[in-house]
């Protein structure tokens, strides 16, 4: 049992030993940052690395001690009253992407940078640097975030935005039905943006408009279709082929 007095759990931790002098050199290089990004948006980009370095830094030593505040949480409350990601993102940057020189990461930007370090989070020893670094620096940033998403995932993603309507309180219990209906019939892991679409097409298939659009009657019919069992759409395309 030589050795095991080292795994308590009940014991207290010791806070580190606060060294004053750099806390306050490092608390104030942030507060500089921090303002400059306010008059300065190029600095956003330019000095986001050195940001990251700093919040590491800050958390480690307990840094936050010396504004007499409980804890590291309450310190980014202070420091980033609008979202606390963005803090938790740089510290990511920092602490996952040692291999990538300040310089590149700069010429990347925050963002992209972020997304890296997703992949280098969860790749490990086995995140390859060289290749994504190219990506970053050779893809916009949708399409960059995309591929990220899809390593991560092992999915195919494609870009996406919402769409903003008024609707009228009659009018949303409708609405609501026939979502959950079509969820019903597609399977409860479908999005509601999914089912609104089979309704869409749907819709579009039945329509009979002196003018409508071919390619748009062909869409809705191939995403009706999509939705038959295996041997059920094997049939009707076999039956659409005989009828041609």
């Amino acid at each position: 049992m030589i050795g095991l007095t080292s795994l308590w759990i009940n014991r207290q931790m010791t806070a580190p030993e606060l060294n004053r002098r750099r806390a306050l050199v490092v608390l104030g290089k942030i507060d500089e940052i921090l303002h400059w990004e306010q008059t300065k948006d190029r600095e956003r980009d330019e000095r986001f690395v050195e940001l990251g370095q700093y919040l590491c830094e800050v958390r480690s030593g307990q840094f936050w001690r010396l504004e007499n505040l409980k804890s590291f949480d309450e310190y980014l409350e202070k420091r980033f009253p609008e979202s606390r990601r963005k803090a938790y993102y740089l510290m990511a940057i920092h602490e996952n992407l040692t291999r990538i020189p300040k310089q590149r990461l700069r010429e990347i930007g925050w963002t992209k940078a972020t997304e890296m370090a997703k992949v280098a989070r969860r790749d490990g020893r086995d995140f390859d640097c060289a290749t994504w670094l190219h990506k970053a620096q050779e893809l916009p940033k949708d399409t960059f975030k995309r591929e990220v998403e899809r390593h991560l995932t092992g999915q195919e993603t494609e870009p996406w935005e919402i769409i903003y309507f008024k609707l009228y309180k009659s009018q949303v219990p409708v609405i609501e039905q026939a979502l959950e209906t079509a969820s019903l019939m597609l399977g409860t892991q479908k999005s509601r943006g999914y089912c609104m679409e089979m309704i869409c097409a749907d819709f579009l298939a039945g329509a009979t408009l002196d003018e409508a659009s071919p390619a748009i009657f062909s869409v809705s019919i191939r995403r009706l279709v999509e939705l038959l069992p295996g041997p059920e759409r094997l049939e009707f395309v076999r039956s659409l082929k005989e009828s041609a």
